[in-house]
């Protein structure tokens, strides 16, 4: 390569329009998936205080969101469900009358052509807050996986395109594969949270999803932020079980991550910016010490830029807006 000053690479940086003529990565609604928190009742919209912006909904008021990402371009949803009741098993998650059985049917109904995801865990649903059955004070792996199994067949059964099973359990892949095949939904998709790591990011989701454990914490099944290779480990073995997508989580301290997965597996991948990352940026831009709509802009873009195909952002309306 030519050195100076025969190559001056600002000759290209010159303009907004040579700019965007050598742009290397691309941003596009399509990309976005947007979570939705949703919950029995009508005309409900329950702001969750540390996510500016974002709410628990009845619904009736979730399909006016839908309606608008539907219009933005944005890719998918993806729902959490708020249940009526909880217990040490989380049985509502199965329930087919549900507030996330229900939104899918609604979807289905009046939106069809958004891609509806589902996230299947039980720590929305337990009284104890934990991904799930609790056996000596910790989570037991093999009690937890039929429970799963149950919820996904639930959720396919109302018509979700994707299945997003985010608890770390070990095998509950090939748990819920054999269960979906054998129920008759061959087509329905796994969308593996398959490097989900520990750690304090998700604040202010557990607020949104009422899922705070009542004691202790979830390490003992989600993995270490130090550790890559076995991040490499937990995908492979998801994409073994019969994973369709696998998902790092969060997004933005784990861009390494995404890329290593990317990169070495080909696989459709999928990163999550989680909760405490939006807060942070929306928190910064409150009080007037960034640009909120650049630093959010430029979140996505390294998120895109390090391999992910697909990116679950709170910011998928605004920044689809923005496009």
């Amino acid at each position: 390569m030519p050195s100076f000053p025969a190559y001056r690479p600002r000759r290209l940086r010159r303009t907004h329009a040579l700019r965007r003529l050598i742009r290397e990565t691309w941003l596009e609604p399509s990309q976005f998936v947007l979570p939705l928190f949703v919950r029995s009742g009508t005309g409900v919209r329950q702001p969750i205080e540390s996510m500016p912006g974002v709410a628990q909904t009845s619904v009736d008021e979730l399909l006016r969101d839908a309606h608008e990402a539907v219009s933005l371009g944005i890719g998918g949803v993806l729902l959490f469900g708020i249940p009526d009741k909880k217990d040490a098993i989380g049985s509502d998650a199965w329930n087919d009358d549900a507030p996330v059985q229900q939104a899918i049917r609604a979807l289905k109904r009046e939106v069809p052509g958004l891609v509806v995801i589902t996230d299947v865990c039980l720590c929305e649903y337990t009284d104890h807050g934990h991904c799930g059955v609790i056996r000596d004070g910790d989570v037991d792996n093999d009690a937890t996986l039929e429970l799963l199994a149950r919820e996904s067949v639930s959720h396919a059964r109302a018509g979700a395109d994707i299945i997003a099973p985010s608890d770390m359990m070990d095998g509950r892949v090939r748990a819920i594969r054999a269960a979906l095949d054998n129920e008759g939904f061959l087509n329905t998709a796994i969308l593996s949270y398959a490097a989900k790591y520990a750690g304090p990011f998700y604040g202010p989701f557990r607020e949104a999803a009422e899922s705070t454990p009542q004691f202790g914490d979830r390490r003992s099944y989600q993995m270490d932020a130090g550790n890559s290779d076995e991040a490499l480990r937990e995908v492979l073995l998801d994409i073994e079980e019969g994973a369709d997508m696998v998902m790092v989580k969060p997004a933005g301290p784990f861009l390494d991550i995404i890329h290593r997965v990317k990169t070495e597996t080909g696989y459709p991948v999928a990163a999550y910016q989680v909760s405490g990352e939006f807060a942070m940026i929306q928190a910064a831009a409150e009080r007037g010490w960034i640009d909120r709509e650049r630093v959010m802009m430029e979140s996505l873009l390294g998120i895109r830029r390090a391999g992910a195909d697909v990116i679950v952002t709170y910011f998928a309306r605004e920044a689809a807006k923005a496009l």
